[in-house]
């Protein structure tokens, strides 16, 4: 079904709102995938914080001009899937990754972070980026070592002391 020009610009409209508030983007081609199988995708995305949209190319290049994913405009070429991250810049990878063992169809083309273009091979590295909670944890633990070493630092000469008292008192016993 052809889209009327409210429509095209309704999308157009859409898509430029979500890419300008995206983290990441990953472009695949899903030929080959059935209604079930994008639904479930769908379905999954919708959980996972992950914005996805089959949406003519011409139609996502106008949308992303002026955004950090204006870079992709030369690679938009044939059927394409459109995962934009909304919540951390892993989730696109991480979903398009996960759905992608599972079915061959579904090939990664591109993956555009930080207004940089990458091939579709890179949506493992995409993927592999910790969530908003790993990294807050990493960081965590990180602020908290150099306590924990100063702590262990000031607590040695006492604990030295009562091994030296402990072993004085065992000889005098003995």
């Amino acid at each position: 079904m052809a889209l009327n020009l409210t429509q095209k610009q309704e999308v157009v409209a859409e898509l430029a709102a979500v890419a300008g508030k995206a983290h990441s983007l990953v472009a695949a081609e899903y030929a080959g995938l059935t209604v079930e199988q994008l639904t479930g995708l769908r379905k999954k995305a919708r959980n996972e914080g992950v914005f996805l949209k089959v949406a003519k190319n011409t139609l996502v290049s106008r949308a992303v001009e002026g955004t950090d994913y204006a870079v992709v405009k030369d690679a938009l070429t044939g059927p394409l899937l459109y995962a934009f991250s909304q919540e951390d810049p892993g989730a696109a990878g991480r979903l398009i990754k996960e759905f992608a063992k599972a079915n061959d169809k579904l090939k990664p083309r591109l993956v555009s972070l930080g207004g940089q273009l990458y091939p579709g091979s890179h949506v493992d590295v995409l993927a592999s980026l910790p969530t908003r909670d790993q990294a807050l944890s990493m960081l965590l633990s990180v602020m908290v070592q150099p306590a924990t070493m100063l702590v262990r630092l000031l607590s040695e000469p006492a604990a030295q002391i009562a091994r030296v008292t402990n072993a004085v008192g065992q000889q005098k016993a003995a």
